[in-house]
């Protein structure tokens, strides 16, 4: 047990070294719309130490930063993103490129499933847009 505490703070350690998770985890919150208050909310967490966190002093835990990223709805590497990488994408593009990238991991099997969900949502909003045109030629 030790060991993994260690191991995590090593991890965190290296990773804060290397970017600013703090900025990246405050850029994904405000890009999502998201309050401070509803992500504190969402990981049961003190407001203080989810501040502290936001601003920079101090470095969350691995468990910590699994519950903001699914607080945020990305995925905890995201949090490591350097923000030129989602620069171009709103919130709503972010997400529609995050479970994107998701189906992409997928078993091919679970990937046609997905599709032929797709499918069917697509095929129905098709025939409800012909249906609409008819009924409006009719009258």
């Amino acid at each position: 047990m030790l060991i993994d505490k260690a191991l995590k703070r090593t991890f965190i350690a290296v990773l804060s070294n290397n970017m600013d998770i703090s900025k990246n985890i405050k850029r994904i919150r405000e890009a999502k719309g998201l309050s401070q208050k509803e992500v504190i909310s969402a990981i049961a967490m003190g407001a203080a130490q989810y501040s502290r966190i936001e601003n920079g002093k101090t470095d969350p835990s691995v468990s910590t930063l699994i519950k903001i990223a699914k607080a945020l709805g990305v995925s905890m590497a995201e949090l490591f993103i350097e923000k030129d990488a989602l620069q171009d994408f709103n919130s709503v593009d972010t997400t529609l490129m995050e479970r994107v990238s998701l189906i992409d991991g997928l078993t091919k099997e679970e990937q046609s499933t997905i599709f032929s969900i797709l499918d069917a949502f697509v095929a129905k909003r098709k025939l409800k847009s012909t249906l609409k045109t008819v009924l409006q030629d009719m009258e």
